[in-house]
């Protein structure tokens, strides 16, 4: 009996969370996306590069897909959106406290812009529907927005970057720069975030959302 309590007090706090921040104003809205931003900004400094690739391992894909769920539709998007801003603004966030529109556009700068796009559409996912919040749904979600969005957002810009800095670069060579190191690491971030994911978000409907 003590156990059902707090089973239902858990998915009722859970429920709540989610019509709080739907109902939010503006301004906090903002606020979180910020916070959020700062937190993405936080984790790109737990770094650590390969002998072999401009492209570091970092924290910021769970900080990334974790606020996309947290914030949902359009504001996850806005928190990566602002992140990235603030920081060609010269706020030394980037990783390696680096900061500035040439960091943007050296060789890391498709997977800032792929962490954009990623948020707002896993955002968008999340608010849509109930079934997009269970744990194996969440990660297959967050599967493709880490290695289709960002991966390719990546991938693609670090080509042309390597390209225009004379670097002639093959397919087996790209990924070794950009994908393949950073696979392992990946996979249990994702993990983690979809596991908080699921554990935060209500699995039962409410509004204009659908099962």
């Amino acid at each position: 009996m003590e156990l059902t309590t707090t089973m239902n007090k858990y998915m009722t706090a859970r429920l709540h969370f989610f019509k709080w921040r739907f109902e939010l104003g503006f301004a906090h809205k903002l606020l979180l996306a910020v916070v959020f931003a700062g937190i993405t900004g936080l984790s790109a400094q737990m770094r650590f590069y390969l002998p072999w690739s401009p492209v570091p391992l970092t924290a910021q894909t769970c900080a990334v897909l974790i606020s996309a769920v947290v914030l949902g539709k359009w504001w996850g998007g806005i928190s990566q959106s602002i992140y990235l801003s603030i920081g060609i603004l010269g706020l030394p966030w980037f990783a390696g406290f680096n900061s500035g529109l040439g960091y943007v556009m050296g060789a890391t700068g498709g997977y800032l812009i792929g962490f954009v796009l990623a948020a707002f559409i896993l955002g968008y996912l999340v608010d849509s529907q109930v079934k997009n919040r269970r744990f194996t749904t969440l990660f297959g979600w967050m599967i493709l927005a880490n290695f289709a969005i960002i991966y390719g957002c990546g991938l693609c810009y670090l080509y042309a970057w390597s390209l225009a800095n004379g670097v002639a670069v093959d397919l087996v060579g790209l990924l070794m720069m950009g994908a393949v190191p950073f696979i392992a690491g990946d996979l249990v971030k994702i993990g983690l975030a979809s596991g908080f994911s699921a554990g935060i978000t209500p699995k039962q409907a409410f509004g204009a959302e659908t099962v």
